[in-house]
């Protein structure tokens, strides 16, 4: 259902640099370029996240409660990542940690202010 989530930046070269890099272990890569906006991803068929700058030229502004929420394979991926976004730059927003007993996440946001979340769902409990 969800083709893509656009969240805005302030320097296209270092959000492109950011993002491919944070999401490599998602086999996500530049999938277009346009210059002013640019989505990256596995591939066309799958769920994308497209970086812009502003339409309107105006400073992107996070969203007061949206967030990016990427999926991963396990608890240990979940800290791995978590530790990748701030090893480039992110700010913690909570650490690694089991929030409710089937969800474990690590919360954080990106060089622009845009709020992020890996995290594992283990429908087991």
């Amino acid at each position: 259902m969800l083709g893509y989530v656009t969240i805005g930046v302030t320097d296209m070269e270092k959000a492109k640099a950011f993002y491919t890099d944070l999401l490599a272990d998602f086999n996500a890569k530049l999938l277009y370029d346009s210059g002013r906006i640019a989505f990256i991803g596995e591939g066309w068929d799958k769920t994308m996240l497209s970086i812009c700058i502003p339409f309107d030229g105006n400073d992107p502004q996070p969203g007061n409660g949206n967030m990016l929420s990427f999926a991963c394979d396990s608890p240990e991926m979940v800290d791995k990542l978590y530790a990748k976004a701030l090893e480039l730059g992110c700010s913690c927003e909570g650490p690694p940690g089991q929030r409710v007993p089937i969800f474990y996440g690590a919360y954080f946001r990106d060089p622009d202010g845009n709020k992020s979340c890996f995290f594992y769902m283990n429908m087991d409990g």
